[in-house]
């Protein structure tokens, strides 16, 4: 039905390989749009700075020619005034540039946390093929490393790139107000050096973009390992992982190495052609008051103005270096930003006394997963969930049990056939208003690096204490949640380490409780637990479920025998129906299961 873009199709239409630096880093101005007036007051002091900077040289050329080369043409009053002066405009330089510093530190730092939310956000967005595409730990890296280079180009390069482009143009004017013949051999020196400049610029900024592709490699990796450090240290493969981590970070180094090698090319190549030109028009302009042609004054107003040109040149390479490797992470970032969820929101509303029981209808669902499209894992799934009823799933693994689960909460958008939720088709509701709708406990359940009651009101942030604990009363949670050192209030750890499976499931329950969805769903929610445990979460379970419609996926039978009807899957298709007692009469697929799991002879299940 709808087609889920691959986010590669999302990079080729996000960034143009063709685009410069600058155009890519011009999608960053909407960024700066809120902040307008801090821009100015960063701009204001950004120039006063530059003019204080660039009077500094006439000062130098008036002592010299009227106070030092001309004896008694300035008294120590004039003398002592310059001074002065020179002071005044040390401070109008420091205020201005403490100023300037301030605001594009602010700058830097706001945006940044403004794109890390927006990048964010908009991840959460993404449907499940974008995620298997991109691994989490890739966008934790674009998240943290990129938008460091980011933020140190707003905060200090671009503002520092600035300020030498205003010192190179006003040292350049003047300089050739000074001298029209000396400056016009260094702008024409200058323009013969910028070529080779642009062109290891352009190198730089490749390098920077495949070298923080490498350290996002060996972020994806630490983060893959440390996610399974239980099985990574059962099969006591430290070793074997310490190897490929290593592997990782010194093909990040090596990637970085050429980079920053690249880098010291641009910068050395820029500072060797353009002072080489500097000295040169400079020796010219010594010839020139060896001869009288110029006083001395001014040859050293047009060195300083000289060097001042020099110097925001050799700057400027290294800015060039920062813009070249922020508009790779700026690349990388707009993958994010500019990927669009395959699955869209529909614009109907569920209305709220629908909320009081869910329908379900499947007709005629056929889907393959993008990732699969030569296999049908649902092949003209049909099915009606009534209010109030339980259709339990069963079936070998792979028949399609989760997929219809991962169907009916828009994961995925199946290629023909209706889902419809209280007779309106799931793709015309919002997204919010379907899985508002929806209770969802899965086998392995998620509990975040939280306290228990945070975890729980996960399920209603506006949950008061009272619904909490009675909601986690309900799931039996209640009893072992007392016993923790500081009850509702203890931290749990990193996905829960502090709780057994059982612990975590009930949590998981209580969660979905307090959330009171009519429709609830639950995927093999006990088929990982001990005897004890499963019998406790099914006491939970079995609350849940009391006057709620469910759909249930189960591999342990004896827990769906009293469902209003099972559903038999094989192979992505349904091969039989009824209650229990019907199909062990009918034999069949489930007779054979049961047949397994309750220890009966296929005569007796029959």
């Amino acid at each position: 039905m709808n087609g889920i873009p691959a986010l590669a199709e999302c990079i080729k239409t996000t960034v143009s390989p063709r685009q410069s630096a600058w155009n890519t880093l011009w999608r960053l101005k909407p960024f700066l749009d809120p902040y307008r007036a801090r821009v100015l007051i960063a701009a204001a002091a950004l120039l006063i700075a530059a003019g204080a900077t660039l009077a500094i040289p006439l000062a130098f050329r008036l002592l010299i020619d009227r106070g030092f080369s001309v004896p008694d043409s300035m008294g120590e009053s004039d003398v002592n005034g310059v001074f002065l002066t020179l002071f005044a405009v040390a401070v109008l330089l420091a205020l201005a540039t403490a100023v300037r510093f301030y605001c594009v530190s602010w700058l830097g730092d706001r945006i940044t946390a403004d794109l890390r939310k927006q990048v964010f956000s908009q991840v959460l967005k993404q449907d499940p093929v974008f995620f298997e595409t991109l691994r989490t730990g890739e966008v934790q890296s674009r998240l943290s490393s990129d938008t460091t280079l980011i933020q140190s180009l707003i905060g200090s390069s671009i503002s520092l790139g600035l300020r030498n482009v205003l010192l190179f143009s006003g040292a350049l004017l003047l300089m050739i107000w000074s001298s029209p013949k000396l400056a016009s051999i260094i702008v024409g020196l200058l323009i013969a050096v910028v070529l080779p400049i642009l062109i290891v610029g352009r190198r730089v900024r490749k390098l920077s973009r495949d070298s923080q592709d490498r350290l996002a490699d060996t972020g994806a990796l630490a983060n893959e390992t440390l996610n399974a450090m239980q099985t990574v240290q059962s099969y006591v493969r430290e070793d074997m992982e310490a190897t490929r981590y290593g592997d990782a970070a010194d093909a990040a180094f090596e990637t970085a190495l050429r980079r920053n090698r690249n880098r010291a090319y641009l910068t050395a190549l820029a500072i060797t052609l353009v002072f080489g030109s500097i000295v040169f028009v400079l020796w010219l302009g010594a010839q020139a008051v060896m001869d009288g042609r110029m006083t001395p004054g001014l040859l050293t107003q047009f060195m300083l103005y000289a060097a001042i040109v020099g110097g925001s040149t050799g700057a400027l390479a290294e800015v060039i270096g920062d813009v070249q490797r922020a508009a790779g992470a700026t690349e990388r970032l707009l993958e994010l930003m500019d990927a669009e969820p395959g699955i869209r929101s529909g614009g109907e509303s569920l209305a709220q006394s629908n909320m009081e029981g869910a329908s379900v209808s499947f007709r005629n669902v056929n889907f393959s997963y993008p990732s699969r499209p030569e296999t049908q894992s649902l092949q003209n799934v049909s099915f009606d969930l009534l209010p109030g009823k339980t259709i339990a799933l069963v079936g070998p693994s792979g028949a399609g049990k989760t997929t219809v689960l991962q169907l009916l909460l828009r994961f995925y958008d199946q290629q023909s056939g209706s889902i419809t939720l209280n007779g309106t088709a799931i793709d015309e509701l919002t997204l919010g208003d379907l899985r508002n709708a929806v209770g969802m406990v899965s086998q392995e359940s998620v509990v975040f690096s939280e306290n228990v009651s945070n975890n729980i009101r996960y399920g209603n942030p506006d949950a008061t204490d009272a619904q909490v604990r009675q909601a986690a009363e309900d799931a039996q949670a209640l009893e072992f949640i007392e016993k923790l050192p500081e009850g509702f209030d203890t931290y749990l750890g990193e996905r829960g380490v502090r709780l057994s499976g059982g612990q975590r499931q009930r949590l998981s329950i209580a969660r979905a409780l307090l959330k009171n969805p009519p429709l609830l769903l639950l995927d093999e929610a006990t088929s990982a637990l001990d005897a004890e445990s499963e019998s406790k979460v099914q006491k939970a379970l079995d609350r849940a479920m009391s006057g709620r419609t469910t759909l249930v996926i189960a591999h342990r039978l004896a827990t769906i025998v009293n469902a209003d009807q099972i559903i038999v899957l094989d192979q992505g298709q349904v091969v039989d129906r009824g209650t229990h007692q019907e199909l062990l009469t009918n034999g069949g697929l489930y007779a054979k299961l049961a047949s397994m799991q309750f220890g009966l002879s296929e005569s007796q299940a029959n």
